[in-house]
């Protein structure tokens, strides 16, 4: 059975491990991984087909209790104790839910003191007991429903019985229903460096690179003081080298070096294409929900792919995800000679976001005609991929990898080959 600390509006947790209102998925996933020898039989919850519109849900069914997630930011929002006789909770270091300490209105208001009256929720037949980042349920029959809202206090039950807490929530806020997942805390940035946005600097509808609007530490006078988020630009284009995203952005989390280019036979002449003895890779910043790729002979820019992490993808939980912004202007209408009829103007962008879905970004930017390319993930050692496949539909300089589902699971930027011009002397 766990034994953990109660910190209102705050966390979760114990001195091994602590679950952290706003920390990310990930992050959580990656703690409780670490416990697998006292937390085990785990479930994530989503919606395969409306991944938006349901909270991402972590349900340890072993201990009661669950970790409710903002299905955009995907940071922990709510920390649901559903089951308080799986758990041995604390307050301020004093027990007051074990199997020993009931957790009655008593006991509850002996270990938080006084607080304003309770709700009575005739849906769900609970009065709901709030402090500020903390609320406790007490299951009330419906012949004990009180007439006047005078709080627990006021109710009457027979031989003295005092109901027990059924759930509790720790949130960040006044109101369990207005609560919103707080920003990333200083306690969960592990001395890495977080984004808060990415926009795709495009020129005459070409990509020429990335803006990046960073989180990070600050560097204080003292390492007395406490730490504090920190906010960068930076700028990212074509045809830097491996030492300018370093300097920019900081050490790779992984460094992956391509073995095999399974979508160069959709190019042309790809029968021609020769096998390179050495190797293109990748940087890995999984914090950032981004993969930069070099080119193995100048060690500069070729790609930047930007991961959306949807549940129900092949690749879920291994980035954080990555909150970008492309504008986009729809393609100009031509004659058949291929003059422009009509200019498009600033009104008609289109911006594309990580929540944005394919089906209505579709019908402006592709032809009806324009068929999708097939990929199918599978590991070296599992041979099956129980997310199925994935449609890569290209535009202009873009490659969008596209769910099921019509979420985008990931966009590729890559900088166009422009021909080469023949020089001619007089």
């Amino acid at each position: 059975m766990l034994e953990l600390e109660v910190v209102p509006e705050r966390s979760l947790g114990n001195d091994q491990w602590e679950l952290v209102l706003g920390m990310a998925f990930c992050q959580a996933v990656h703690i409780l991984q670490q416990q697998f020898r006292v937390i085990r039989r785990v479930e994530v919850v989503y919606s395969e087909l409306n991944p938006l519109t349901m909270d991402l849900i972590i349900n340890l069914t072993q201990d009661g209790i669950k970790l409710i997630f903002d299905s955009i930011s995907q940071r922990l929002k709510i920390i649901e104790v559903y089951n308080m006789t799986k758990v041995k909770l604390k307050y301020c270091g004093l027990p007051f839910c074990s199997p020993e300490v009931s957790p009655t209105i008593e006991q509850i208001d002996h270990s938080f003191g006084a607080t304003h009256p309770g709700v009575y929720d005739s849906v769900q037949q609970v009065f709901v007991l709030n402090f500020r980042g903390l609320s406790f349920c007490f299951p009330i029959e419906s012949k004990f429903q009180p007439r006047y809202a005078h709080g627990l206090g006021s109710l009457r039950f027979p031989n003295g019985a005092s109901p027990i807490v059924s759930k509790m929530c720790i949130y960040s806020g006044n109101s369990l229903t207005d609560t919103k997942a707080p920003s990333l805390p200083m306690s969960c940035f592990y001395n890495h460096v977080y984004l808060e946005k990415l926009d795709v600097l495009r020129e005459n509808d070409s990509t020429v690179g990335v803006k990046l609007q960073l989180m990070t530490e600050a560097l204080g006078p003292s390492k007395l003081l406490e730490p504090q988020k920190q906010t960068v630009l930076r700028v990212i284009k074509f045809g830097d080298s491996a030492q300018d995203v370093v300097a920019a952005l900081g050490a790779p989390s992984k460094v992956f070096y391509k073995a095999e280019d399974k979508m160069k036979i959709h190019s042309p002449n790809s029968h021609k294409l020769l096998t390179s003895r050495s190797s293109d890779y990748f940087y890995n910043y999984f914090t950032l929900g981004m993969d930069v790729l070099f080119d193995s002979r100048s060690h500069r820019v070729q790609k930047f792919i930007l991961h959306t992490n949807y549940p129900g993808h092949y690749n879920f939980n291994m980035y954080f995800r990555c909150n970008f912004n492309i504008a986009l202007s729809p393609p100009k209408p031509q004659d058949p000679e291929g003059a422009v009829l009509v200019d498009v103007t600033d009104q008609n962008t289109q911006t594309i976001t990580a929540v944005s879905k394919w089906d209505t970004l579709q019908e402006r930017l592709l032809k009806q005609s324009e068929r999708p390319v097939v990929l199918n993930r599978t590991s070296s050692t599992n041979t099956t991929n129980p997310f199925g496949s994935t449609f890569c539909y290209g535009y202009e300089d873009m490659i969008f990898e596209v769910m099921p589902n019509n979420h985008i699971a990931s966009v590729t930027l890559y900088q166009k080959k422009h021909p080469k011009k023949s020089s001619q002397t007089v």
